[in-house]
């Protein structure tokens, strides 16, 4: 279970000690709060209910609505300004939101902070690893920030690094590591304390695509060896494909919600794209000609049809000079966003 609180709250202060977290120079802590048990039963990890956050006039969260089971390794997918960062934050507890509710384990996010950040294991999109230090320095002065010390951390740290496959780059600076190696050391901090929920934003920021899978293998089996619940946010389509379940977020709102096949399978046979000087027009001769009912995505003309392959032919034959390119495949999850939302999947980070 984690212990502690060694993340800064909205304010920017520094979080109150708690359970053994960082000791004054007195060397006893100036407040003791009981560990938090987690509830047995059917209490969902995080439950978000018409989630609210507005910045100045624009709406970053616009009544967000989902629930995380136990053990489950869930992603949230969204363009940029989607509301993914937002929602983090707050789940995190680094940001309050205007209104709804979150909770973590039945704890209330805006009411029990201080419950809910000693659930938690985080993994910030941007580095907290102190380049200057070997990997196990980082361990070490992480783990100390949650009252752990003595050979429960020295074994604790043992069991990460040969888990991560970092045992043998205990003694080495962590500048010197690759991206994928210091990402494994950010998951190592976050596991650290035996969190019941962990959350990473935008984990495979900076990794390769061999990287990433390897780096999504990791967690799944973390998960499973753990039994900690995962939630991450991302805009990689790969990333969120390889999650139990995810959540399209677009414009502050869950748009789409399932496990990644059968999102899939709801949009309905193959895709077929076209670009053409005019998508109306075209739209209007294929569905006078062929009875199929297309939508226009940002100048383009979009079917969707089983064995798509065979209206390509029709199509070309049919219209020749009215297509540039076309082009057909399996619906992905970058269709279920242009289905739910009639615009393509714009990729980016977010403020």
């Amino acid at each position: 279970m984690a212990r502690g609180r060694p993340f800064r709250d909205a304010s920017g202060a520094a979080p109150a000690l708690t359970d053994g977290a960082a000791l004054p120079a007195g060397g006893t802590p100036a407040v003791e709060v009981p560990a938090v048990e987690v509830p047995a039963g059917d209490t969902p990890a995080i439950e978000v209910i018409d989630l609210r956050r507005r910045f100045g006039a624009r709406e970053a969260l616009a009544g967000a609505s989902f629930a995380v089971a136990r053990g489950e390794l869930f992603g949230f997918l969204g363009p940029n300004g989607g509301g993914k960062s937002t929602l983090f934050r707050i789940l995190a507890t680094l940001l309050p939101p205007d209104g709804g509710a979150a909770r973590v384990l039945g704890h209330d996010v805006t009411r029990a902070p201080d419950a809910v950040r000693r659930l938690l294991g985080v993994v910030f999109q941007h580095a907290s690893v102190d380049g200057k230090l070997t990997v196990e320095e980082n361990l070490r002065h992480h783990g100390r920030l949650y009252g752990l010390r003595g050979p429960a951390l020295a074994a604790r740290i043992d069991a990460l690094l040969l888990r991560l496959g970092l045992a043998e780059r205990a003694r080495e600076l962590v500048e010197r590591l690759s991206g994928g190696l210091r990402r494994r050391v950010e998951l190592a901090k976050g596991l650290l304390p035996r969190p019941a929920v962990l959350l990473l934003d935008e984990p495979s920021t900076g990794l390769d695509p061999a990287a990433r899978r390897d780096f999504l293998a990791e967690l799944r089996a973390l998960r499973d060896a753990e039994g900690v619940t995962v939630v991450l946010t991302t805009h990689h389509m790969e990333e969120a494909e390889r999650c139990d379940r995810v959540a399209i977020l677009d414009r502050g709102r869950v748009v789409a919600l399932g496990p990644p096949d059968a999102l899939k399978a709801s949009v309905g046979g193959d895709v077929l794209v076209v670009e053409t000087p005019d998508a109306e027009a075209l739209r209007d001769a294929v569905r006078g000609r062929f009875g199929v009912v297309g939508t226009l995505v940002d100048g383009t003309l979009r079917l969707e049809r089983a064995r798509a392959h065979e209206l390509v032919r029709e199509i070309v034959e049919a219209f020749p000079d009215a297509v540039r390119s076309l082009t057909y495949g399996k619906p992905t999850l970058e269709d279920v966003f242009v289905q739910a939302t009639g615009r393509r999947f714009v990729a980016g980070g977010e403020a």
